[in-house]
């Protein structure tokens, strides 16, 4: 349970390290009532004891959910809400890239199924929370990866699997996503926007095997930015006053700039939209 009077709750997935750690931090120290969703029981713990050591908030606490299955996607929004009244802000941050094909208990690609169904079953669960806030932002990181992707589904993508395909395919689905939410909840008192952190080092591709883990070992020591400055972004679209009322946006460094012509594509917006819903079990809207 949240501490009373504390002025906005906030919730953070993939809050046990990298970005979304960072981010919980920067929230903290905020004042906010921040808890973090993380996979890992001793991993999710140690995270909670350095955010609340970090900030001097004693307000963090934690869910344990593994986002690879709808169900536990339902089951952290449900104790969620057990404990509740509202949400201020919705942090989508859990994410994960495969290096080998797999798909998850309920039939669909991981890379798919863990950063883009989760974030759009987490969502729809999480709404009515959202707008009992006075004001709510949900906040969607994704990837400038994203302009790379396509929404393709090849009958034999486990026979042809691609990475970096799959994982830009994913993340587009985040921007998809965002600009077809942000259409849906406009004038209701919810902001949506969707970042590109940066090339933050983080273990994000701990499954990756063979060169593609060398090279992109490699990429992360010459380019990547810490996790603390990946987060920035997420942390001033969850709490600046200067994007109040900004909705449907994709932010680098802070800042709005324009994402893939594909992405802004109503259209798809709309088809990604339904074929989500569809996957979850959502009726659609």
């Amino acid at each position: 349970m949240t501490a009373p009077g504390t002025s906005k709750h906030i919730l953070v997935t993939g809050g046990s390290s990298g970005i979304g750690r960072e981010t919980a931090l920067g929230l903290a120290k905020l004042g906010a009532a921040v808890t973090i969703v993380g996979r890992d029981p001793g991993r999710t713990r140690e995270a909670v004891a350095w955010i609340k050591t970090g900030s001097g908030n004693q307000a963090v606490d934690s869910l344990r959910g593994d986002f690879s299955t709808l169900a536990e996607v339902r089951r952290v929004a449900a104790e969620y809400r057990a404990t509740h009244s509202r949400l201020d802000v919705l942090v989508n941050n859990a994410g994960a890239g495969f290096g080998t094909y797999g798909e998850t208990a309920d039939g669909y690609e991981q890379n798919w199924a863990v950063n883009h169904l989760s974030y759009f079953l987490l969502t729809h669960e999480l709404l009515d929370l959202l707008r009992a806030a006075p004001s709510a932002r949900i906040v969607n990181v994704a990837s400038d990866l994203h302009t790379c992707g396509r929404i393709d589904f090849p009958a034999d993508e486990a026979r042809h699997y691609g990475p970096v395909k799959s994982y830009s395919r994913s993340k587009l689905a985040n921007v998809l996503f965002s600009h077809a939410l942000a259409r849906r909840l406009k004038g209701a008192g919810i902001t949506v926007n969707c970042l590109h952190p940066g090339a933050v080092k983080t273990d994000i591709a701990h499954d990756m095997r063979g060169p593609l883990k060398a090279i992109n070992w490699a990429l992360q020591v010459i380019f990547s930015i810490p996790p603390e400055k990946g987060a920035l972004t997420s942390i001033h679209l969850a709490s600046s006053p200067e994007v109040a009322g900004i909705t449907g946006r994709y932010f680098k460094k802070c800042r709005a700039a324009k994402s893939s012509a594909l992405s802004r594509d109503e259209a798809l917006q709309e088809s990604v939209w339904k074929l989500s819903a569809a996957q979850c079990g959502l009726p659609l809207e």
